[in-house]
């Protein structure tokens, strides 16, 4: 079957019959709001990933000219989408369906829309009016890609792809599990081989988990500890419920470097620094990768204890949750990035593009794999010497030195107090080290856990 530019296979023709009506009431709503001369020509194919999202509304992303891929792949049903050279680059974008399939859309104008005009005023409100009922009755399955760094890693893959139950996606919305290697996928939206090639870690990242869809990259890795090498990281290019403090539930879309991955300790009087270990691989990475690309340096900052912003907005979080085993702990980190996501707030891209136009893009594999040879020293270090011989760089990239907080204070029949206070740093335990305005003594602050706002909830603690 031939649609556009696109030549698919007929496990895809199937599908792409399913929403063909509602592509065509997206040209043709297009058209009439642009007028008849300035009608969007729209070739439509299917895109490499089924199954984003289970709800029913459609997601319009815009992407730079010329930056479409020459192959899509579908690492499920092995279709390969080749896209013809265009002659003259028009502008490109992404029309994402959130349900069993995704569309991919090139869109040019017949002549240039009137002035004040929009290319497409289409919100996603709208399009779910025209194509939200087109997606519906499409079964799903979850597709885990393995790949080794070494021949060994490699083995192992195939041990674990031949066991039909190595591993448990314990989630009604994951639906039929397959297992596929590195070889047997087409083009995984995730370049394993390019991710392998810089990564010089030796004990972390070694063993890739690679899915399109994931309810959660921390739950496959704690809830298959046991069957996985320590340092498996598993990577996702959409979550749906992602883990986050305080069982929180997080979506996160196409766009992000979303990964987890195990690792072992005995000291648990360590385990509450390790958030920040994580952390500061993060900062480093991408601090390294700009300096590698040529690029300007983005202000990466960490907001105690476990998020990263840049220029006053997130743009990260990071997760450490821990079980108790055999007189070790089991550690799952789980961390987000958005790197491609500049709507609503902002994203590391964008950021960059901003600075210079014509910075290189930062690509998620690339992330990953400088974040384990960071992460792998760093971790190193804390073990062997204490989080005290790192909390120079630390310092140097959290936000909080010197910040006053004010702490909302009530004793029994009395009225509420407010107390201001000086972060100074962090205490052996992890909490913040602050000193009284007044007083000029040293309390530690606890996080009242109420609050979404770390800040805003914080509780002291005299230190003797």
């Amino acid at each position: 079957m031939r649609v556009g530019l696109w030549t698919i296979g007929d496990e895809a023709a199937a599908r792409i019959r399913r929403i063909g009506s509602a592509a065509a009431a997206v040209a043709d709503a297009a058209g009439r709001v642009g007028g008849t001369g300035n009608a969007l020509l729209v070739w439509l194919g299917i895109y490499a990933i089924f199954h984003i999202y289970p709800s029913k509304y459609f997601s319009f992303c815009r992407s730079r000219p010329g930056k479409l891929p020459r192959v899509i792949a579908d690492p499920v049903h092995f279709v390969r989408i080749e896209v013809s050279d265009a002659t003259n680059p028009m502008p490109s974008a992404l029309l994402r369906p959130t349900s069993a399939a995704a569309a991919l859309c090139r869109l040019g104008l017949r002549s240039p829309p009137p002035p004040g005009r929009p290319i497409l005023p289409l919100s996603a409100a709208r399009l779910s009016s025209y194509c939200g009922g087109a997606m519906d009755g499409c079964g799903h399955s979850t597709v885990l890609v393995l790949a080794g760094k070494s021949p060994q890693e490699d083995d192992l893959a195939r041990i674990l792809k031949s066991r039909s139950d190595a591993l448990k996606l314990l989630d009604e919305e994951a639906g039929e599990v397959r297992v596929l290697l590195r070889s047997e996928a087409c083009h995984p939206t995730f370049d394993p081989h390019l991710y392998m090639g810089a990564l010089t870690a030796s004990r972390f990242g070694r063993l890739l988990i690679w899915s399109p869809r994931l309810p959660s990259t921390h739950d496959l890795v704690s809830k298959n500890f046991g069957e996985l090498p320590v340092g498996t990281v598993c990577v996702t290019d959409v979550q749906i419920k992602g883990r986050g403090r305080a069982k929180n539930v997080w979506e996160s879309p196409m766009g992000c470097l979303l990964f987890s991955f195990s690792l072992q300790m005995e000291d648990g009087r360590k385990l509450p620094l390790l958030q920040y270990v994580v952390s500061l691989a993060v900062t480093e990475a991408i601090k390294e990768l700009c300096q590698a690309n040529g690029s300007p340096q983005l202000d990466i900052r960490i907001k105690w204890p476990n998020d990263l912003y840049l220029n006053g907005l997130k743009v990260g979080g990071i997760l450490c949750t821990s079980t108790y085993r055999s007189k070790h702990f089991d550690v799952c980190a789980g961390i987000g990035l958005n790197l491609d996501n500049e709507k609503p707030t902002t994203c590391l891209n964008a950021a960059l593009r901003e600075i210079n136009s014509g910075s290189l893009c930062l690509r998620r594999e690339d992330i990953l794999a400088l974040f384990f040879n960071k992460f792998e020293n760093l971790f190193e270090v804390f073990l062997d010497q204490g989080f005290q011989s790192l909390e120079e760089l630390y310092y140097k990239t959290w936000l909080h030195s010197g910040q006053k907080v004010v702490i909302e204070e009530k004793q029994e029949g009395q009225p509420e107090e407010s107390i201001i206070v000086t972060v100074q740093g962090l205490t052996s335990s992890g909490y913040l080290l602050a000193v009284g305005e007044e007083d000029d003594k040293s309390y530690e602050l606890h996080p009242d856990g109420n609050s979404f706002d770390f800040f805003k909830g914080l509780v002291r603690r005299k230190l003797e």
